[in-house]
């Protein structure tokens, strides 16, 4: 859209995991460079310990200084802000190495050791930290652009499950409302309601999270305009194993699409009908969804759109919980039954 701001390109260092991999990467050229062989002063514990402060010290002044000027150096061409990012801390390191150079040699710690001149000790900390820029903030961009990706690939999976509910579902709800109208408009009014509920949580399937409350009472919703249509072929059954994380956040339309699929693929297939059970518990830092109804053989039914309903969860499950959550479905004894764990709190930011 023509005027709408880009974001930084320059990785966001504001977070504690980054700060974290910076300090490890400066770590690890001081360990680098006490290992390297050669003839230089002999390292001690003490001049390690010292050495590392100074490099973790480098490390956070020149990251918190990026954090802070990290829109103003997006704003030119990405090969300009990477210069002026580097320039930036090359000269924290600069300055930081004169300082401890002079209070060092006033003194006489012997922190830095003699045979070391002033303009050795500047530039090889300032070469050193541009290097180490160098490496890491291509490496977090490339972090950020994959997670960008796969969040858009999350959003992709929403967007298709809203397009295919549309379709899918409302001219037969419409039809069904439609029958209502007259002899019971009461309920048609509370079926309209529902449905638009419906409705506008598939609109913000990509867009707004839900949480373990919205999507039972989402799923709800369905069943009830489902149970117009099927009348006493469609049974429920929820078994609430209290307490449960009702606030836990959660992708929207996670729920409502396995119901869906028991309604579609199980129930509506059956003459004589059946119960779609719906079980609720957390434990052990896990909260587990467990649908599962009757349904015939799966060579008599085509399972493209559950495989894709299905699919679609678990990449988004996937993304915002991390590799703990999980879904496994199956059919077996004349029943298909799908469960989900999800852990009882969202994957925090990676670096």
């Amino acid at each position: 859209m023509a005027g709408q701001a880009q974001p930084p390109w320059l990785p966001d260092l504001c977070r504690l995991p980054r700060l974290a991999v910076i300090f490890a990467i400066a770590e690890l050229v001081v360990l680098v460079i006490a290992l390297a062989p050669g003839g230089g002063a002999t390292w001690t514990f003490g001049r390690f310990a010292s050495a590392s402060g100074f490099a973790l010290w480098l490390a956070l002044t020149a990251t918190v200084l990026l954090c802070v000027a990290r829109n103003p150096l997006s704003r030119p061409a990405p090969w300009l802000g990477a210069l002026l990012a580097l320039a930036l801390g090359a000269l924290v390191a600069a300055t930081g190495a004169a300082l401890v150079f002079v209070i060092d040699r006033n003194l006489a710690t012997g922190l830095v050791p003699q045979n070391v001149e002033l303009r050795r000790f500047v530039l090889g900390s300032a070469a050193l930290t541009v290097l180490v820029l160098a490496a890491v903030l291509p490496y977090l961009r490339a972090i950020d652009a994959w997670r960008e990706q796969v969040q858009a690939s999350a959003r992709a999976e929403a967007d298709a499950l809203q397009a295919r509910i549309r379709p899918h579902f409302l001219f037969n709800s419409m039809n069904t409302i439609a029958g209502l109208v007259r002899r019971d408009p009461a309920t048609a009014e509370h079926a309209i309601l529902d449905l638009s509920d419906l409705f506008r949580a598939a609109l913000q399937a990509g867009e707004v999270p839900s949480s373990l409350a919205e999507e039972v009472e989402l799923a709800e919703r369905y069943l009830s305009i489902e149970s117009l249509r099927l009348g006493p072929r469609l049974r429920v059954e929820w078994r609430r194993h209290e307490p449960l994380p009702w606030k836990l956040p959660v992708p929207r339309l996670v729920l409502q699409p396995l119901v869906e699929n028991a309604v579609l693929h199980g129930i509506s297939r059956l003459a004589e009908g059946g119960t779609i059970e719906i079980d609720l518990s957390a434990d052990d830092g896990l909260l587990r969804i467990v649908v599962r109804n009757p349904s015939p053989p799966p060579r008599e039914f085509d399972a493209s759109g559950t495989g894709h309903a299905q699919r679609s969860i678990g990449h988004r499950l996937a993304y915002a919980f991390g590799a703990r959550a999980r879904m496994a479905a199956g059919w077996e004894d004349g029943y298909y039954r799908c469960e989900l764990r999800i852990p009882d709190q969202p994957q925090a930011s990676a670096s």
